[in-house]
């Protein structure tokens, strides 16, 4: 059972897509977001001039997806502004320390950890590819995994889901709904997020005739696990080589 937390939202202009900020008791950081036409006013505010991660959230242009890209700053809120180029994002978040404690290595640190999440998760498209992150004393580490751990709680609050994972106790569920295709057999069950396909399904291999023509999201969906090596052919269907959690039980089905 995961552990209680006490969050505190502050809502700048009483909306919960506009400008806002969020806590967490007895931690040291602080994310602070707004709507992309609310950069300006985000800039502004003391916490952005710090060192921190961000996440700019919207859909991908070319399938539509939820997508995100993530990097990291020694100060938020000049670099955000670099990004006005980037066509696909309308929300912004960013996560900054109350104590200044943040070093570049520590965010280069917490950027490589949560690329390398966004991507597993394979929720959505992310942006960028692979950073390589930053190496840490041992010390350094286990502090900026709490700090990671506290991102990860928040960001769903703030706006996304794209880079939570299945919890263990989700993922080692034994009370599993089979759903059987072509002889073939595929495991899952509910989730908190959505429905999670287990390890070792399988799913057909080829696509049906009208979605191969049409090329739709399912299509795009099954491609993009192929690509990311969620889905593997093997022996004439393809093998899920681990969990994986979609949406909704619908869009599992479809894809298996």
């Amino acid at each position: 059972m995961s552990e209680p937390l006490s969050i505190k939202i502050f809502l700048a202009k009483g909306s919960s897509s506009s400008l806002r900020t969020a806590e967490i008791s007895n931690w040291s950081g602080k994310a602070i977001a707004s709507s992309r036409k609310e950069l300006n006013e985000l800039s502004k505010r003391e916490e952005a001039s710090s060192p921190g991660v961000y996440f700019l959230i919207g859909n991908d242009i070319d399938t539509g997806e939820p997508s995100a890209y993530v990097g990291e700053a020694e100060e938020v809120a000049k670099r955000l502004k670099q990004h006005l180029n980037k066509d696909f994002w309308n929300q912004v978040v960013a996560f900054v320390s109350k104590d200044e404690n943040l070093t570049k290595a520590h965010i280069k640190y917490l950027e490589g950890k949560l690329i390398a999440l966004g991507i597993e998760a394979g929720k959505g498209v992310i942006q960028n590819s692979q950073s390589s992150g930053a190496k840490l004393p041992e010390s350094d580490q286990a502090e900026m995994d709490i700090f990671l751990d506290r991102i990860l709680k928040l960001l769903p609050v703030m706006g996304t889901n794209l880079f939570s994972t299945p919890s263990k106790k989700e993922s080692g569920s034994t009370d599993k709904l089979i759903f059987k295709i072509k002889d073939l057999t595929a495991y899952g069950n509910r989730s908190e997020d959505g429905f999670i396909i287990y390890q070792g399904s399988q799913a057909v291999l080829e696509d049906r005739p009208a979605t191969a023509k049409n090329k739709g999201g399912h299509y795009q969906r099954r491609r993009k696990l192929i690509d990311n090596g969620v889905l593997e052919e093997s022996d004439g269907y393809l093998l899920f080589t681990r969990n994986y959690e979609f949406t909704s039980p619908s869009l599992a089905g479809a894809v298996v």
